[in-house]
């Protein structure tokens, strides 16, 4: 039998198309967006610290990295020592005690958030840090995975990634080990927008 017979054979016995089944729309009240957030972040191994300022955060950053000698920011609001713009080799930002970034959105099911690499400063940033903070606004949270990929474009950017809590896995002598592939804690800050 050629090629084409069988293609052809194929194509006669297909079987009719069927309608794909509808998804619902599982969805939170409003009111329980932040709150279902908070508890998943915590449930993860993060912690969630609310501000209501900018002038806030160079204080926090302080609370929270009391003993990172080398701090990288992409945040204007947070002076770090690491100018992310001078760094041409990710492997330089090995040394990194602590890193700010800025998240797009947050997801109340799982409490991960959404960040670009224009928000990372460079891609790696959020793997190779000792300690990650993420400012995140409320007004960005949405109920789930569904909605949260209705809303972001990720051929904006070329990369981003949903972080969820510090760096574990469990399948190391069935032991769990934070901080094994990436940050050891991480800290979502929540700041509502100012514009």
């Amino acid at each position: 039998m050629s090629k084409d017979e069988i293609i052809a054979a194929i194509r006669k016995n297909k079987p009719a198309e069927t309608a794909l089944p509808s998804i619902p729309a599982f969805t939170y009240a409003q009111g329980e967006l932040l709150p279902t957030f908070i508890t998943m972040v915590e449930a993860g191994g993060g912690r969630v610290i609310e501000a209501s300022s900018p002038d806030e955060l160079p204080a926090l950053a302080s609370t929270l990295f009391p003993d990172a000698e080398i701090i990288a920011s992409s945040l204007p609001e947070i002076k770090g020592n690491v100018r992310l713009s001078d760094i041409g080799q990710p492997q330089k930002l090995e040394p990194v005690d602590a890193a700010v970034i800025r998240g797009q959105l947050g997801v109340a099911e799982n409490g991960a958030i959404w960040a670009s690499e224009a928000d990372c400063g460079h891609r790696v940033l959020p793997f190779i840090t000792q300690h990650l903070a993420i400012v995140l606004a409320p007004e960005d949270l949405v109920c789930n995975m569904h909605e949260a990929y209705s809303r972001i474009q990720v051929n904006a950017t070329g990369f981003g990634l949903f972080i969820a809590g510090p760096s574990k896995t469990a399948d190391i002598e069935q032991s769990l080990v934070i901080g094994a592939q990436g940050a050891r804690s991480l800290a979502v800050i929540l700041l509502p927008r100012t514009d």
